[in-house]
């Protein structure tokens, strides 16, 4: 799931309007707009403003708003041919092509 579409679903389930919880994370509410419906990608402070203000899993978010944690950064740099091996055996990905290509 993308993170606008998270973030839509965490704020609807606080019962949080857009025009609340803008200033909450300090950007205005057409940010906030355009986030949710996938326009713009986040910053990684932003994601982890928003990570703090749901409580919910910062890596999960950054994840969805297509950026790797450092800490899976320094993995696949340190150890790249075992994350790949480990990547493509556990999601089935076969000689460097993804599944259903």
């Amino acid at each position: 799931m993308e993170f606008g579409q998270i973030l839509r679903s965490l704020r609807t389930k606080a019962g949080v309007g857009i025009k609340r919880l803008a200033p909450e994370l300090n950007i205005s509410y057409t940010y906030l707009s355009k986030l949710e419906n996938n326009e713009i990608h986040p910053s990684a402070d932003l994601v982890g403003r928003v990570a703090e203000y749901f409580h919910y899993d910062r890596d999960s978010l950054l994840l969805s708003a297509g950026k790797i944690p450092e800490e899976i950064l320094m993995i696949l740099r340190d150890h790249p041919e075992d994350a790949l091996h480990f990547l493509r055996e556990r999601f089935g990905s076969k000689n460097g092509t993804r599944s259903g290509s």
